[in-house]
């Protein structure tokens, strides 16, 4: 047999998957005006173009400064990325935590309407959280997919409680809330049952002075039913230190919130179901299936199999460090996670190939994209892959 053969043999029964579309970096450090990229989502428009978001950061990696919303479109499913655009630029100060939802199920707008929730801040993290600066909600509307977007609304007095004299001079609300974050990754739809047409945002707060580890912090959310004129806050979680949030419809009204520890005693998502379209929430408890270094995570429904809800989850799989990006699967609805499906994983922390922050999106019914940071936030990538 000629040595020219082995070659073809090999590549024909190698794994598919080995052979998917390559990791396509969407959002450079450095590059279009920021220093660095972080805090990824994206969606799929009714069109099939993607929109994948992320937070500008100007002048280099924190989290507070001159920090901007920024949009890239593929009309190719992930293959090529459109040049950067600037969606809100708040002057020196941030804004951030996009979370973009597609509203499929409002009469007035049948050829959809995008929703890009964000929040701005005047001060670092735990200066809030001393309450000497203010974290605020707003949304941005789109009527053409995407590519023109209406001014900002600010829904902060809808969906957060603070007990700050910036935006709440009346101190009407005794609970306190400080720091506030939407998700991070996309928000979601219900497209079924009682709760058809809800827009739910998985988000958190921090509640009165700082407490060690984190413990003043609770995942909650927030949604609309009536396509965005009004806005409620679902019950908080119970579990102290409950933060960043991802959220995913169930059947039968149902939804599950996969939420981050930032406790990080136990180095485990925290799972929450409700039974009211996450208005409030019945069972909570850290799932071991689902290691996590505090980290964020993505949560994704896929559609149906035997009445059950189809799950996908992706997350830094490494409890120790923002390593090992994995997505996993669950045919019961969270219950156990049957499959894993490796992403990006480095052995060698000198290759620096570490992954921390992801989003999922559904392309069609077989095949999943991801957008992620990768290599010490340099970059945010985009791949595709069969999850069946």
């Amino acid at each position: 047999m000629p040595l020219g053969f082995w070659p073809i043999l090999l590549y024909l029964f190698l794994p598919f998957s080995l052979f998917s579309q390559e990791k396509i970096p969407v959002f450079t450090s450095g590059q279009e005006g920021h220093a660095t990229y972080r805090i990824p989502a994206i969606i799929q428009v009714p069109n099939g173009d993607l929109l994948a978001f992320a937070e500008g950061r100007v002048k280099g990696s924190a989290d507070f400064g001159d920090i901007n919303l920024v949009l890239k479109r593929s009309s190719d499913r992930g293959k090529s990325w459109s040049s950067l655009v600037t969606l809100v630029d708040y002057d020196s100060l941030q804004a951030g935590n996009p979370a973009p939802v597609v509203d499929l199920l409002d009469p007035a707008h049948p050829q959809g309407v995008v929703y890009l929730f964000y929040n701005t801040g005047n001060n670092h993290e735990y200066q809030v959280r001393l309450n000497q600066g203010i974290r605020e909600i707003w949304v941005i509307k789109s009527f053409d997919l995407g590519a023109t977007w209406t001014s900002p609304e600010n829904i902060t007095l809808q969906v957060h409680r603070p007990n700050h004299p910036a935006v709440n001079p009346a101190y009407t609300h005794a609970a306190d809330w400080r720091h506030y974050a939407n998700t991070p990754g996309h928000a979601i739809q219900i497209s079924e049952g009682r709760y058809k047409g809800r827009l739910y945002v998985a988000a958190n707060h921090s509640v009165g002075d700082p407490q060690e580890r984190f413990r003043e912090y609770r995942a909650h959310g927030f949604y609309t039913d009536d396509h965005g004129k009004t806005y409620r806050l679902s019950e908080s979680l119970s579990f102290p230190g409950s933060n960043e949030s991802t959220a995913a419809p169930l059947s039968q009204d149902r939804l599950l919130m996969s939420v981050r520890n930032q406790e990080g005693t136990v180095r485990q998502r925290i799972l929450a179901y409700s039974s009211d379209g996450g208005a409030t929430w019945e069972e909570e408890y850290f799932e071991p299936q689902l290691p996590d270094p505090v980290c964020q995570g993505s949560l994704l429904a896929l559609g149906t199999e035997n009445g059950k809800t189809l799950l996908a989850h992706s997350n830094a799989a490494d409890p120790n460090e923002r390593n090992h990006l994995t997505v996993k699967l669950s045919w019961d609805e969270g219950k156990t996670w049957a499959r894993s499906i490796p992403i990006d994983t480095s052995i060698d922390p000198k290759k620096n190939s570490w992954t921390a922050y992801s989003d999922l999106v559904l392309l069609d019914p077989d095949t999943l994209g991801i957008l992620y940071e990768r290599d010490n936030y340099r970059e945010i990538i985009f791949y595709s892959f069969s999850w069946k």
